[in-house]
């Protein structure tokens, strides 16, 4: 198995709550078979979202203004990975890795001048709902990234029913977190 860069963006603005657990577990895995990992957590960071103002590396950065995003830039662009670790808002990312993906234009749009390198994306995602049509607006945002950016989707792992921290413990959302961890770049 090659060695993988590996960036894992969390979502969760809960310290250590369902999400963050399982993008902790999958991160643990992929040490264990000797990936290196990264992780982002965009929760704590400012990270304002794209305005479409089309001055992307106009100021030899991704976006021409400063934000947190600066810190991420190099992240993004040494992996060959990316990993969304989130809960589900409202039928989809939260606004704080949305922030994130919309900034993503600068490496996709039309004054892009360093594509990334990344070429398999993963969905860790968990929500309070039991049924799983609740997460269709969150898989098809994220299939539609995947398309787009030409990566590779390596799985979806949708976990309902976990809503009060440690629920995630009651599911089968880490054991499958930690199988993706394990076989990610085999």
């Amino acid at each position: 198995m090659a060695k993988k860069n590996i960036l894992v963006l969390t979502g969760s603005a809960r310290k250590n709550g369902n999400s963050d657990r399982m993008a902790d577990t999958f991160i643990k895995e992929a040490l264990s078979v000797g990936h290196e990992v990264t992780k982002f957590e965009t929760a704590k960071k400012e990270i304002r979202g794209c305005i479409a103002c089309e001055t992307c590396w106009s100021k030899g950065k991704p976006c021409s203004f400063q934000d947190d995003f600066d810190e991420l830039a190099p992240l993004l662009e040494t992996a060959d990975v990316i990993v969304f670790a989130t809960p589900l808002y409202w039928f989809t990312f939260p606004a704080q890795i949305k922030a994130f993906i919309d900034k993503l234009y600068a490496y996709a749009g039309k004054n892009c001048l360093r594509p990334l390198k990344i070429k398999e994306c993963l969905l860790l995602v968990c929500g309070a709902d039991d049924n799983l049509k609740i997460f269709d607006g969150i898989i098809a945002t994220y299939k539609e990234i995947a398309h787009y950016m030409k990566w590779e989707d390596k799985g979806i792992v949708a976990v309902p029913k976990v809503n009060k921290k440690g629920d995630i413990e009651a599911t089968d959302g880490l054991v499958k977190a930690k199988e993706y961890g394990k076989m990610l770049g085999q």
